[in-house]
């Protein structure tokens, strides 16, 4: 058996993913490196037919007989009849709200994302922006800007309380960090499944009750009918007077007008915010002045050695499944949105 495969990159532009030119090759699957890792499945040798292209470029044409599609996103229209014999698309993020309503995938066809590609970056970032925070470092930096000394104090980070909202992939490697570094961690998940770096595990039910316990409350969830503007302007000001918020997940989980209207009045006092809309940030945005505030340009959960490496893994791994016939892992629920 002979599996036709497609590999979709994109040339970096700012309506599309990724937006700058410096994070092309960070997410571009060469030929070389794709030779690299299918090098460690002797057993998929010879089993692929492999295209590799930019954009639409010859999409249509490897699409006639493409068996399997990795891609960040993809013309949908009339996908069936463009791609008769298609069966599997994997989404080389985690994140698929770009793709929703799924209503113009073919029947048939399996959805798969990049879960667990992203956990122990995302993990260091969460570790590294709760310090920043408890250090007071936006602080620091917004007076580093002015040429202003004022020493601003700290204690030790051990006993502080931080709440992850979203305790997947990257709330998962988030908690695994911070349980480590001594804090107590409250999560939120669809479930409130249990998870062994979190203390008190709670769903949705139970996010007003948690906020005002945390000391710094981490955003790691993906934007969903059912998450977007989660934490809005009340669950903001249920916070702990002088918590600081980090998200990771995506901007329209947050109500950012608040964020800033909160920080200005002192009521947070620090936000480390990763992601944005649209990205990259407009110049204009007052983010980028808000006080105690800190843009990353959506870095925290994506390694910019070896994330292609892994993501190729993660398929090579599914592809073993999918020639056996056994179910993909990392299937996506369109009813849910990831």
């Amino acid at each position: 058996m002979t599996v036709r495969v497609h590999i979709k990159n994109n040339r970096a532009r700012p309506d599309t993913f990724p937006p700058t030119p410096e994070a092309e090759p960070v997410f571009t699957a060469t030929r070389e490196r794709y030779e690299a890792v299918l090098a460690a499945y002797p057993d998929l040798r010879g089993r692929l037919d492999t295209t590799i292209d930019w954009d639409t470029d010859n999409f249509a044409e490897s699409m006639k007989t493409a068996e399997a599609l990795m891609c960040w996103d993809l013309p949908t229209g009339n996908l069936a009849r463009t791609a008769p014999n298609l069966k599997w698309i994997h989404i080389i993020g985690a994140g698929v709200e770009h793709l929703c309503p799924m209503d113009w995938a073919p029947d048939g066809v399996v959805v798969t994302n990049n879960k667990g590609a992203q956990t122990d970056k995302a993990g260091d970032f969460a570790l590294m922006a709760v310090l920043m925070l408890h250090c007071r470092v936006p602080a620091i930096a917004a007076n580093q800007r002015e040429a202003r000394w004022n020493s601003l104090y700290s204690t030790p980070i051990e006993g502080r309380t931080a709440l992850i909202v979203g305790v997947g992939s990257l709330g998962g490697g988030a908690a695994k960090r911070l349980k480590a570094a001594g804090l107590r961690v409250l999560g939120i998940g669809r479930h409130g499944h249990p998870h062994p770096c979190v203390d008190t595990m709670g769903t949705a039910a139970d996010l007003d009750a948690f906020l005002p316990r945390a000391d710094y409350v981490l955003v790691s969830i993906p934007a969903t009918p059912e998450t977007v503007n989660l934490i809005d302007r009340d669950r903001l000001s249920r916070m702990k007077p002088g918590a600081g918020l980090v998200n990771i997940g995506r901007a329209a989980t947050v109500d950012y007008e608040a964020v800033v209207e909160l920080l200005g009045a002192g009521r947070l006092s620090g936000a480390i915010l990763d992601v944005f809309d649209p990205e990259p940030l407009p110049p204009d945005s007052p983010l980028w002045t808000a006080p105690n505030l800190m843009v990353m340009p959506h870095i925290s959960a994506d390694d910019g050695e070896t994330y292609v490496e892994t993501t190729l893994t993660i398929f090579l791994d599914n592809m073993r499944r999918f020639i056996a016939g056994d179910a993909l892992r990392n299937v996506v629920r369109p009813e849910l949105g990831y």
